[in-house]
């Protein structure tokens, strides 16, 4: 009888325990469990190399830009990336006469660059993330290094790919496709995000969302005493639920001050129309918009990679991943339920 008993008990124990696992392996992945692969350290590493001289600047079309454009290609390789099935290699060619711009200077043919991941459950919805890589190259013989404008955004999108990839390798992929778009022609007019917005890789109304990051590695005169601060502009133009989901994400991951001065319709600096986001948002496509102002250095050659403050890139890079986390992995995509304006 005691050796009855004794079985049952451990029997019982064992189910407990089965039980147990099979609720500790049901929990879903947050945000959290990967959002600190996302480090100073590596964006440095990084920068350093995408805003150095011997990237000359990287204008559009120029071999300082292609170079910098095979140093991320080489590094989406390395962290297990590749680009989308839909196309047939990481670029996305812009035609020279698509960037011709009234008296501006003729731009050469460039190219915008992608990686992709794809969604485990609803594979066709596509969550954008946005950074240009080109900056104005030199000018009398002095680089323009950019480390800023947009290395910053740059490397930002390297290390969230790195960890959206690294929860992939541990069976938590997004349920939605992420597209990392690097793109062209910014500092042009836009161009790059203008030419995918008018020959998507997927249909525009397929993309749930675009997160455009463009200067997020310095503080500026306005927060001379810390740089725990971003401008988000955008976020309530499209989607209610865009902007309260970045405001939930910073409350529970990042704990920034979340400034909306850009975004107020009647800024006179018209920031909301000036990087890459406007080429989704203007297509009714939910786009937000993370951005550290403007600060002595812009668009001059001492944009370097010194300059930067790897802690609030780290802090600002993440928040766009655990947004973007959110967007990818809800049940519903996310409403448009504004008019934009």
């Amino acid at each position: 009888m005691k050796k009855i008993l004794f079985s049952g008990a451990v029997l019982s124990l064992l189910l407990s325990s089965c039980t147990s696992a099979q609720k500790t392996a049901k929990k879903p992945a947050e945000a959290g469990d990967y959002i600190n692969t996302i480090t100073a350290a590596e964006l440095s590493k990084h920068l350093y190399i995408v805003a150095g001289d011997e990237m000359e600047g990287r204008n559009t079309g120029e071999q300082g830009q292609k170079k910098a454009g095979q140093y991320l290609i080489n590094e989406y390789k390395k962290a297990g990336l590749s680009y989308p099935d839909a196309a047939t290699d990481w670029y996305q060619k812009v035609p020279s006469e698509f960037m011709k711009r009234g008296f501006a200077p003729k731009l050469n043919d460039s190219e915008n660059i992608w990686a992709f991941i794809k969604g485990s459950e609803k594979p066709d919805e596509i969550v954008v993330i946005s950074a240009h890589y080109d900056h104005v190259g030199m000018k009398n013989g002095e680089v323009f290094n950019g480390a800023d404008d947009d290395g910053s955004g740059t490397v930002a999108l390297l290390e969230i790919a790195q960890a959206f990839k690294e929860a992939e390798k541990n069976g938590h992929g997004p349920k939605r496709s992420i597209l990392f778009l690097h793109v062209t022609g910014e500092e042009h007019g836009l161009h790059g995000s203008r030419f995918y917005s008018e020959n998507p890789l997927f249909p525009l109304k397929n993309t749930v969302a675009d997160i455009n990051i463009d200067m997020i590695g310095r503080r500026d005169t306005l927060h001379p005493a810390t740089n725990n601060y971003i401008y988000v502009i955008g976020s309530d133009r499209l989607s209610s639920e865009l902007h309260t989901l970045n405001e939930a994400a910073n409350a529970k991951y990042t704990k920034m001050e979340l400034d909306y001065k850009y975004n107020d319709r009647n800024d006179p600096e018209r920031i909301y129309y000036r990087s890459d986001h406007y080429n989704f948002a203007k297509h009714g496509i939910p786009s937000i918009f993370f951005f550290n102002g403007i600060h002595a250095d812009y668009h001059l050659p001492s944009d370097t990679p010194d300059k930067i403050e790897y802690d609030a890139l780290a802090k600002r890079a993440q928040l766009a991943f655990a947004l973007a986390w959110e967007i990818a992995n809800r049940e519903e995509r996310i409403l448009v339920d504004k008019d934009g304006k």
